[in-house]
């Protein structure tokens, strides 16, 4: 049932951006979605629902026309495989602030911990310091300097959810899709980019998407800046490969990420060298705090990591389309 809103959703044929927009819908929300190719992304499965406007997050004139009317503006478009991101990222969340306050509306902006450097962790909390020691992480802190800025200085309404890597069916921007298995083929094996002993933060998307929402919902609650942490699934690798095995049925291999040879093809791939940037997060405990989230919703989204996996896996066509199904 339609309760009235309306959101525009940047990024919804992206994970996080996705998940919120069938999120949202499913909440009586009114869904707009700006692509570049709206008439060919509307006809997919599952896209009818959204209203598709066709236009370019990069062309501030096409975001502000989008926004005209809406209460939230979900900024979840980034540039694909880490790609670019010094010449995109900062000008789109420009066009987004700009659209935001044109009608006076919050925006929504999914967080990570790339945020932070090491004299941060293990426990992040949303006081801990930014000290980025990457050059994703600093654009990362200057988006959201951007948004506190505007905030501050013209009363723009923003809710940010940091949260550690995404566990998702698509591929896309995730160490999952990236790293850990091979999409498309049978899972076997896992290539893990840390120590097996050493514990890392994951949240599944469709969780994400559910928190955010649910903060997004109580509007009245909410300050004019608000910041949150999503606990998620907190695994060492050993534990992360066991879930796995638990999703595949299966016993799986692990083995580290060929760190040297992402090393020596860095030079001529711009997705190696991000990935490689971000190979300190894998070598110690990176972890976030939920005590705010928790005490304003009462408790964490949380779906059971197997179940999660399971999903996640069957999306990747790394497991056959029954395995979600008897899972659930």
């Amino acid at each position: 049932m339609a309760n009235g809103k309306n959101v525009l959703v940047l990024g919804a044929t992206g994970g996080i951006g996705g998940e919120m927009a069938h999120r949202l819908h499913a909440q009586g929300w009114h869904v707009r979605a700006l692509h570049r190719q709206a008439e060919q992304v509307a006809v997919r499965p599952g896209m009818h629902k959204f209203d598709w406007i066709s236009g370019d997050a990069m062309q501030r004139a096409d975001v502000v026309a989008a926004a005209r009317g809406v209460d939230v503006i979900v900024h979840a478009v980034n540039p694909p495989g880490y790609r670019r991101w010094a010449e995109l990222v900062l000008p789109m969340m420009d066009n987004s602030i700009a659209a935001a306050q044109a009608f006076g509306a919050r925006i929504v902006l999914p967080g990570t911990v790339y945020n932070y450097g090491p004299d941060a962790f293990p426990m992040l909390s949303e006081a801990s310091p930014q000290i980025p020691v990457t050059r994703k992480g600093k654009i990362r802190v200057a988006m959201e300097q951007r948004l506190a800025e505007a905030s501050a200085n013209e009363g723009l309404r923003v809710l940010i959810v940091r949260a550690g890597d995404f566990l998702s069916r698509r591929r896309g921007n995730n160490w999952l899709a990236e790293g850990l298995v091979k999409p498309g083929k049978p899972i076997t094996a896992v290539s893990y980019p840390g120590p097996l002993s050493v514990a890392h933060a994951w949240v599944w998307l469709p969780d994400l998407a559910e928190a955010m929402v649910r903060l997004a919902e109580d509007e009245a609650s909410l300050g004019a800046f608000e910041t949150f942490h999503m606990r998620g699934q907190q695994l060492t690798g050993a534990e992360l490969v066991a879930a796995l095995e638990g999703a595949a049925g299966r016993k799986l291999s692990a083995h580290r990420l060929p760190w040297f040879a992402i090393h020596a093809m860095a030079p001529f791939n711009e997705s190696l060298r991000e990935m490689l940037e971000m190979r300190y997060l894998w070598e110690e405990p990176v972890l976030l705090d939920n005590t705010r989230l928790v005490a304003r919703l009462g408790e964490e989204p949380h779906t059971p990591i197997v179940e999660a996996l399971t999903a996640a896996l069957t999306g990747l066509g790394c497991l056959p389309a029954k395995a979600e199904a008897v899972a659930a």
